[in-house]
């Protein structure tokens, strides 16, 4: 009995360590030497055309790795017999595939069948961040794309109504800290948000507040008058910090100003570790970005099941 559990722990921590070190910076090195270099090329172009690219590569690269890990899966899509992830919906939003699609072919034209959709994806959040005014790293590669991809898995991604319990529980389970959770919540610092994700904190919040007390009041003020409680505007929202498309530390001081967009934003304010994470972001940007370089590189690596390197990432081989 004894000598079956030891058999199973090492087989658990060899299939781990395996997968640990599937991944290498220089991985295309040799097989495909421009990969990177067509990617940020390809980032820099759609940028240039429409200033959303970035937050809505950030999310995907996000959406992907926390549903089945960073194996492309987001990228698929639906079948007449499958609803995919990019269908679900804390998914419905995700935009900019396209970026991911020239990428992919512009690869598959020098190197075919070489780099999988998962690591282009990896990699074109990484220039997004960049290429927005945030760090750079070195970004782990050798990522094999999955063969499943469905809607109702959707459903285990943190959303923006969660307390800081449900996001702790949420990032362990992906092996994922609190400090992680913080640096990664700085993400945040681009994009744009739907009135749907923050209609319940401004309108009929509890029996005693219309509006969410965490909230400063006259920044809770404008954002009623934005959304309406039958608002009729269909892209009505708010920006989700100051500096929509610079990626900076703004996020973190409007968190400590009580003006986080979401409640996952605010409640980091109610944990004494995440509450001193976020001072200490607001203080020094150069910290937060050293944080969210590191902490990418470890959610980025989050083992997906991966099998195949597609050569479109919109289908399986």
């Amino acid at each position: 009995m004894a000598l079956q559990r030891f058999l199973v722990v090492f087989v658990i921590v060899f299939v781990l360590f395996s997968c640990i070190n599937a991944l290498s910076t220089n991985y295309y090195d040799k097989t495909c030497p421009k990969a990177e270099s067509t990617i940020t090329q390809v980032v820099k172009k759609a940028m240039s055309n429409d200033k959303t690219v970035p937050a809505a590569l950030l999310r995907m690269h996000f959406h992907d790795c926390f549903v089945r890990g960073c194996d492309g899966s987001v990228l698929l899509n639906s079948t007449k017999n499958n609803t995919a992830e990019k269908d679900g919906p804390p998914n419905i939003s995700l935009h900019a595939f396209y970026v991911i699609d020239v990428a992919k072919k512009q690869i598959e034209n020098m190197c075919p069948g070489v780099v999988s959709c998962a690591d282009i994806l990896a990699l074109a959040a990484r220039d997004a961040v960049t290429l927005s005014g945030g760090p750079n790293w070195a970004v782990p590669k050798g990522r094999k794309d999955g063969r499943i991809s469905m809607a109702s898995e959707t459903r285990q991604l943190p959303g923006p109504t969660f307390n800081i319990s449900q996001l702790q529980q949420s990032f362990s389970q992906r092996g994922l800290s609190l400090d992680d959770l913080v640096a990664l919540s700085g993400g945040h610092t681009l994009g744009f948000s739907h009135c749907s994700s923050f209609q319940s904190r401004i309108h009929n919040f509890d029996k005693k507040n219309d509006v969410d007390p965490t909230l400063d009041a006259s920044f809770a003020a404008n954002l009623k008058k934005v959304c309406p409680i039958k608002n009729t505007v269909k892209n009505a929202g708010a920006t989700l910090d100051t500096t929509t498309f610079l990626f900076d530390n703004a996020y973190y001081k409007l968190v400590l100003q009580k003006m986080g967009l979401f409640s996952s934003d605010s409640t980091l304010l109610t944990n004494s570790r995440t509450k001193t994470l976020v001072s200490n972001f607001a203080t020094s940007q150069n910290e937060f970005f050293k944080a969210f370089a590191d902490s990418m590189i470890k959610m980025s690596s989050l083992n997906g099941s991966g099998q195949e390197i597609r050569r479109d990432c919109k289908f399986v081989n």
